[in-house]
């Protein structure tokens, strides 16, 4: 839905927040038949004379004085059943699909579909924020660094603007970072409406996260954010088994462009195996298009020319890149501009994610020095090739969660790392009837790095140390469970420390396998050795 600046009431001379209010509340959810339930019709009219709320809820544990509570109906559950604990706990109002009977006079909304509801809400307030750049993000691989560079560019951005002495909001800008980003993984129908309801008029620039895990998801989700950028990252294999395969997984990464008009700019990944898809899908919207990849000789775009015979328009590049175990430095070149990266996240597939960020940024006109500084400020998230000392060795923990594709990714990072190399590996998920063939061949393409040692843990497990072992890897073990792993992985690690030799080790693995445990188990038998000491 989009909102008419009409229908948006002056509340930026009073505070950065956006309130919620009888009339507004009612124009953003006409599209699902809103309409207030009379109780008591001279006391349900005072209460909506007075009722002003900055929050909507979905969740009543985080409910506080005078939020609005939206009941969602989830597989397992159903909000409506939580209405009267909203009210004693201080909500003013409550939005349902159908009248609740209560022991209060709290207000209610009744809306046909709460789910769709939440998102028509959470658009009308985006739509409210008219100073607002928003880029969206979606891809197969590399979101989350992403989002976190650009969060580091718009930092380095705001540092060389001035806050407007005669703002109304100085003070509120000074202690609040004026770029919101996606949370965790909040990328689906659902987080991505939290999200927009947490903007406010002090916000610059949002980067919104979304995801899919069926056709269609992603062209409802853009619609709500109506981003001024939109990029894919790459198209990988993740979700596979929801998708059936790449073709599909493609073409549901192209609906971020849905939304674009013809002033916004799509952002497509030049080196990536469906670039002509997904630049034919973003000419349909805007013919701002820029493209991000690495320089191969002497032509930018020579491994791939299907986007320079179909856009024609600007390139974000890398060149003399220098892989390090703990960083990456490259020459970033946009239009005729260039400048060294220093950029403190190990990877190739970070130098990746680093263009992509610097394309987003160069289409809202934020200028390459600038760009420059927030990518050499970057940071990696926690799960993200985060590092971590054990005695002698170093725990890089890359478990926010893992596809084919990050595995990968994952792999070429310790390949350079120091000393004795150890990969665990839990089990990838969501692939579908392709998960045998995928872990067989994850187990090949380890194999084919120089990497010591493959401990892997989960229901395919064996599949992947079979295949790697076929492959010439001699020291590779299957485990039934995370507690046999760390077993073995302890020992190893105390015969190398006694031995004065280190070891890097990377785990990896699907969200649902929670390999972070193993890091936290080996922790502690330091804190506890050193306590017995």
């Amino acid at each position: 839905m989009m909102a008419s600046s009409e229908n948006h009431s002056e509340q930026k001379a009073d505070t950065p927040y956006y309130y919620w209010q009888s009339e507004n509340l009612l124009v953003a959810t006409q599209s699902v038949s809103g309409y207030w339930l009379n109780q008591n019709e001279a006391k349900t009219e005072k209460l909506l004379a007075k009722l002003k709320s900055s929050r909507i809820i979905t969740d009543t544990r985080r409910i506080a004085v005078g939020d609005i509570f939206l009941a969602i109906i989830g597989d397992n559950f159903d909000g409506h059943d939580f209405v009267e604990a909203a009210a004693n706990s201080g909500a003013v109002a409550v939005i349902v699909s159908h009248p609740v009977s209560t022991q209060s006079d709290i207000l209610q909304l009744i809306v046909s579909d709460t789910r769709l509801a939440f998102g028509q809400l959470a658009a009308y307030q985006r739509q409210a924020m008219s100073n607002l750049k928003v880029i969206a993000i979606t891809g197969s691989s590399g979101k989350t660094t992403c989002k976190e560079m650009l969060g580091s560019i718009f930092n380095a951005a705001d540092a060389t603007v001035n806050i407007n002495e005669n703002s109304d909001f100085q003070e509120a800008a000074s202690q609040s970072a004026t770029t919101l980003i996606t949370k965790g993984n909040l990328n689906n129908d659902l987080g991505v409406p939290m999200t927009l309801l947490e903007l406010t008029y002090q916000h610059r620039y949002a980067v919104l996260e979304l995801g899919a895990n069926h056709v269609g998801e992603i062209a409802y989700t853009t619609k709500l954010v109506q981003p001024d950028v939109a990029c894919v990252l790459n198209v990988g294999s993740a979700h596979l088994g929801e998708f059936g395969g790449r073709d599909a997984i493609a073409t549901t990464k192209a609906e971020i462009y849905q939304s674009l008009t013809a002033a916004d700019t799509a952002v497509v990944p030049i080196d990536d195996d469906y670039v002509q898809l997904l630049t034919q899908a973003a000419k349909h919207k805007t013919s701002h298009i820029i493209g991000f990849g690495w320089h191969h000789g002497n032509n930018p775009i020579e491994k791939n020319s299907d986007f320079a015979e179909q856009s024609g328009t600007a390139q974000v590049t890398a060149s003399a890149v220098q892989v390090k175990p703990t960083h990456n430095e490259f020459v970033l070149h946009i239009a005729q501009k260039s400048a060294a990266i220093y950029l403190p996240l190990a990877g190739e597939h970070n130098v990746s994610n680093a263009l992509a960020a610097a394309a987003c940024a160069h289409a809202l006109g934020i200028d390459i020095e600038v760009i420059a500084q927030g990518l050499n400020q970057a940071q990696a998230a926690k799960g993200r090739l985060a590092r971590q000392s054990y005695g002698l060795h170093c725990l890089i923990d890359d478990t926010y969660n893992a596809n084919p594709h990050s595995v990968r990714a994952a792999a070429a990072v310790l390949s350079v790392q120091q000393g004795h190399k150890i990969m665990v590996l839990g089990d990838i998920a969501e692939l579908g009837d392709a998960a045998l063939s995928e872990h067989q061949q994850l187990g090949i393409d380890i194999a084919a790095k120089p990497i010591d040692s493959l401990l892997c843990v989960g229901t395919l497990a064996a599949a992947t140390v079979q295949s790697s072992s076929q492959a010439g890897m001699s020291d590779a073990h299957a485990f039934s469970d995370k507690q046999q792993l760390f077993e073995h992985l302890k020992a190893q690690l105390d015969a190398l420390q006694q031995a004065g030799k280190t070891a890097t080790v990377l785990f990896k693995g699907s969200r649902t396998m929670s390999m972070e445990t193993l890091i936290a188990q080996l922790l502690a038998t330091t804190t506890a050795e050193q306590t017995q000491i």
